[in-house]
């Protein structure tokens, strides 16, 4: 692939996903790391591309919040993802969801659906789907945070274990074959532990750029799960852990699948 056609790959890539990685992105071109640095000073210096540590972005997409950065990530991915777990999902069924950018993807693929009882501690997963189609949604108290304007801490967990739910959806920040489901942030840990034991099924929704990470928390093991909704099958050896544990997988059909 020449230096041109690289170039446009590498705009088409940042409008599909948002912000990438340096390694990423000598990946998915097959390139070296130095061969994509060169690529990316000439587009950096014309203003089509920001640098970040490590990473780049569109320049319309760095004045956004951290939360709406992360929707753009792998977009395609996570709505594919939503929209094979919302099929899942009858009128009428109750579910619980924590905040996180594909289980909003979810909440936006639920928009046809009717009679919904949501229980959540995500604004953005509230706003969606409160006041349509006669469903309640029920949000969790707590503080809410800047970056996502989620509710955390004692108050939302203490609101959430007053349900019982069909369906508890967790979104996941790493996925580790050792350890489980993981996250960054104790608070987000805690709640999304929460969060599965309201529920008669239990599912994580999770693109594959999450798999192999090793996040600082533990949320739980793969036996506290029931499914694992992706995009992508993982590496062998979380494919063996989740098998062994007796977890569900199931892969949602992308534009890419064959």
């Amino acid at each position: 692939m020449n230096e041109p056609k690289r170039h446009r790959e590498i705009l088409r890539f940042l409008q599909q996903d948002g912000t990438l990685s340096i390694s990423d992105l000598a990946r998915r071109l097959r390139v070296s790391l130095e061969t994509i640095r060169r690529d990316i000073k000439p587009l950096a210096e014309n203003g089509a591309v920001v640098r970040m540590h490590g990473a780049i972005a569109l320049p319309t997409s760095v004045g956004e919040a951290p939360f709406e950065k992360r929707m753009r990530e792998n977009a395609s991915a996570k709505k594919a993802i939503a929209q094979s777990v919302a099929v899942t999902i009858r009128d009428g069924d109750s579910i619980m969801l924590d905040t996180g950018t594909t289980t909003s993807f979810l909440a936006r693929e639920l928009l046809g659906h009717r009679r919904l009882t949501v229980v959540t501690n995500s604004s953005d997963i509230a706003r969606t789907l409160a006041t349509v189609n006669d469903n309640k949604v029920y949000m969790a108290g707590g503080e809410l945070r800047s970056d996502n304007a989620a509710a955390f801490g004692v108050s939302a967990i203490e609101f959430v274990n007053r349900f019982n739910v069909t369906h508890a959806v967790i979104s996941a920040g790493a996925v580790d074959a050792a350890s489980g489901i993981m996250d960054y942030d104790l608070e987000e840990a805690e709640f999304a532990r929460t969060v599965l034991s309201r529920g008669k099924r239990t599912l994580v929704v999770t693109d594959h750029t999450k798999f192999g990470r090793q996040g600082l928390v533990k949320v739980c093991d793969f036996a506290d799960i029931g499914e694992l909704a992706t995009d992508k099958a993982p590496p062998p050896d979380i494919g063996e852990a989740l098998s062994a544990a007796g977890v569900s997988l199931f892969l949602a059909r992308t534009a890419n699948s064959t």
